[in-house]
């Protein structure tokens, strides 16, 4: 079991938490992120890009003018793609591009990126993470106390309201519930910080995905 110290929100160590060398402290498969990585963004994408083929647009049937003695090219209707206002050769269509990579695969990054961080000395557990109010300039000044690099994932559970709505605003700052964590967003992050309850939901959470009883 990998052993992690706790800390509150002065930065002061208060207790250790273990937590499952299967999610922290797995190899790390760089190979992964790009699997997964590619086909979050590709889910993200609209699809909706469409044009129209020489059958779609308006215009004449009728033959330009006669197939011989013009000495010019043959053609057979204006809405051929060579003519300003003619159809698109080959256009886009709608089309989803979502796909799923396998379940190991996606898990395995997950576990990957998280591992990553704890061995990098990026991951820092928080006791609790506690907001009397809903204010930016609080929140800003509490990730400065825990030393949180310039962008900040923080991890909780969906109720913790005032943290949520707190952080909003901050371009450079995210926050996620543990059952929200994906590959994509932890790694455009340089520093990830969850509660100790959001660590054990996040531990949870990949085992399940691995077809393995929760430790405790």
């Amino acid at each position: 079991m990998a052993q992690v110290d706790v800390y509150n929100m002065q930065r002061e160590k208060v207790g250790s938490l273990e937590l499952s060398d299967e999610v922290f402290g797995t190899e790390v498969r760089e190979q992964l992120f790009y699997e997964v990585v590619k086909a979050q963004l590709a889910s993200r994408r609209q699809g909706t890009a469409s044009a129209k083929n020489r059958s779609a647009v308006s215009g004449s049937t009728k033959k330009v003018y006669k197939q011989k003695g013009t000495g010019r090219a043959r053609h057979g209707s204006i809405r051929a793609p060579i003519y300003v206002g003619g159809g698109q050769a080959h256009p886009p269509r709608p089309r989803d591009w979502a796909y799923k990579p396998p379940r190991q695969v996606r898990v395995g990054a997950l576990t990957s990126a998280l591992s990553k961080f704890l061995k990098e000395g990026r991951l820092l557990v928080v006791d609790r993470l506690e907001f009397p109010e809903i204010k930016t300039k609080g929140l800003v000044a509490a990730l400065d106390t825990l030393r949180a690099d310039r962008k900040t994932l923080v991890v909780d559970s969906a109720t913790n309201t005032n943290l949520k709505l707190s952080i909003r605003n901050c371009s450079e700052h995210q926050f996620l519930p543990p059952e929200g964590v994906n590959v994509y967003d932890l790694l455009r992050h340089d520093t990830l910080i969850v509660s100790k309850d959001a660590a054990k939901a996040l531990e949870a959470r990949c085992l399940r995905g691995r077809g393995k009883e929760e430790h405790q």
